[in-house]
């Protein structure tokens, strides 16, 4: 009975993800966008969307991802846990209580009871039919058409590997970790190694954040991209981030919530095109290429009017 209710449910999910495909994407869509990661000198900024679609669709679910396709962003934002028996599966919080008609930790969950849960939308509402997907068939979803972050994954770094390889998405894969060039070399190393993209985190705001950022500025080759988080706007920040920029690396910025951006973020940019340009406009002056957001329709609407997105 286990194995027809799991047969069901699988095929189920196919189903779903191929009633919520749009046009075909290219399948050279993902390496598109890694060839613009990977190019220092191009004016073109990348959109990644955090948790997917989220405002349309349950966050982390496979229609959340197709709809952020459809759209034409560049990187798809996940977050995986690990079930009871050692399986990947796409969820922000350690238990399911907000995301799913379930409670108790994802951890506490068979990959099979997990799939009896149904994932709720974002105002609460419980979905018919979605259910938690694992990583497997998320980047098979992703596989060709957009790049994948992988977040809160680094404990489940050997798995998330072996996912990936096992799909062939590897080079679509960007893994992050904070700290000093010396506290992240080890990692980092292991990520390049797997075929993947690095990229170290540094929050201008922590204290001691300018020897991390020397650490990474005297000597030795720079990585592909940065992720810097800033709470405030001022002008010792803003020289921070263009010393960064000017080094020939991208600079991802999160613009989802305020204390992350400076609050430069998406609601406030959201208010109005004045607002989007004192927003949005100002980050890209200061140099920041790759845009993690809640609002990815608005932002690749900003982007593709000043000519900075396809």
């Amino acid at each position: 009975m286990k194995r027809i209710l799991l047969s069901i449910t699988l095929i189920t999910a196919v189903l779903v993800a191929f009633s919520c495909r749009g046009p075909e994407v290219p399948a050279g869509s993902a390496a598109k966008s890694l060839a613009i990661l990977k190019d220092p000198s191009t004016k073109k900024v990348l959109v990644a969307a955090h948790r997917g679609d989220w405002r349309n669709y349950p966050e982390n679910s496979i229609p959340a991802i197709e709809s952020l396709i459809r759209m034409g962003a560049d990187i798809m934002e996940l977050d995986v846990k690990m079930t009871s028996d050692s399986v990947l599966v796409l969820c922000h919080d350690s238990k399911v209580d907000r995301t799913t008609n379930g409670k108790g930790p994802v951890s506490s969950y068979t990959l099979d009871s997990l799939k009896r849960l149904r994932l709720k939308r974002a105002h609460g509402v419980t979905t018919d039919s979605l259910h938690m997907p694992t990583l497997e068939e998320a980047l098979l979803v992703c596989k060709d058409r957009i790049l994948v972050n992988v977040d809160q994954g680094s404990q489940w770094f050997p798995q998330v590997i072996a996912v990936a390889e096992k799909v062939g998405c590897s080079d679509q894969i960007l893994f992050k970790k904070g700290g000093t060039r010396a506290q992240t070399t080890e990692f980092g190393k292991s990520v390049v190694e797997a075929g993947m993209t690095f990229m170290p985190i540094v929050n201008i705001d922590a204290q001691g954040s300018s020897p991390t950022i020397d650490s990474y500025l005297d000597g030795g080759p720079m990585p592909e991209i940065f992720e810097v988080c800033f709470s405030k706007d001022n002008e010792l920040t803003e020289a921070k981030i263009r010393q960064l920029s000017k080094a020939g690396t991208k600079i991802w910025v999160n613009s989802i919530w305020g204390s992350l951006c400076g609050y430069l973020d998406d609601d406030r940019a959201y208010q109005s095109q004045q607002d989007a340009d004192l927003c949005y406009g100002k980050l890209i002056d200061l140099g920041f290429k790759v845009f993690q957001t809640d609002r990815p329709e608005y932002l690749l609407q900003y982007l593709r009017k000043r000519n900075l997105h396809d």
